[in-house]
């Protein structure tokens, strides 16, 4: 019986190999939509001027997001910004203009939400998220923005408007103020847990508010939060951000 059983065990069956095979390359990490890689100088250009608190706010996005661009400087005092060659690629004869490969982003919050979706940076992380930017963004024009820029420009002797108006300007500053420093009183950051481009935005105003004469320090919040961005990885003033004179990389 020992030795049928011998017989009825059969030796693994080895299979010839050829070649050895080759190792499964590991699948390539995907880059966010339209992300160009980092080192792209290539890729964006910004039109504007160092004066332009909306020219800033898209240099400062890009600075914050760690991706290199050229400069272009538009003389808007030449009147630069109404010449041909510049409203093809701004149709409303405005600054800022961002090109993108061979498009061209207009209107600074509409490009921040571009630069957010492509380089998947300071963007919101749910549709909820996303929402509350836009809102924010849209609030920050219709409620802080425009009383800021009036009276910054009226500070600088570019507009020309009585106390009457200067008064009205300084209320809705205050008032839009309020509001922002009630939600930072509950949240680190506007939008969400995390600095957004709804933080940028909004900084973009803020950061000229010396310059219209509108006082921060009743709002520590508002202050508070101000410090906390410019301590991001990347922050930096309109003079570190945007030179004097076009910049080609």
């Amino acid at each position: 019986m020992a030795k049928t059983a011998k017989k009825a065990a059969k030796k693994p069956v080895v299979k010839k190999q050829g070649k050895a095979a080759a190792k499964p390359k590991p699948a390539a990490k995907k880059s966010s939509a339209g992300a160009a890689p980092s080192g792209n100088k290539e890729r964006f250009t910004l039109y504007g001027m160092l004066g332009s608190g909306p020219t800033y706010t898209v240099g400062l996005m890009l600075a914050l997001s760690r991706h290199p661009f050229s400069y272009i400087h538009v003389n808007l005092r030449e009147g630069q910004h109404k010449q041909p060659d510049y409203l093809v690629k701004n149709r409303y004869g405005q600054v800022p203009s961002l090109r993108d490969g061979q498009a061209y982003y207009v209107q600074s919050s509409a490009i921040l939400q571009h630069l957010a979706e492509v380089l998947g940076k300071f963007d919101g992380k749910t549709e909820l998220e996303k929402n509350r930017i836009r809102e924010w963004l849209f609030w920050q024009w219709d409620r802080l923005s425009l009383p800021v820029f009036r009276l910054r420009a009226r500070a600088r002797g570019l507009r020309q408007f009585g106390d009457e108006v200067r008064i009205m300007y300084d209320t809705e500053a205050k008032a839009a103020l309020a509001v922002l420093e009630h939600e930072l009183a509950k949240s680190e950051w506007v939008a969400a847990k995390r600095p957004t481009i709804a933080d940028i935005g909004i900084y973009g105003v803020l950061r000229y508010a010396a310059e219209a004469n509108v006082d921060l320090t009743p709002y520590p919040h508002i202050v508070a939060w101000k410090k906390r961005f410019e301590a991001l990885p990347g922050f930096g003033t309109p003079e570190q951000i945007l030179p004097m004179e076009s910049r080609l990389l």
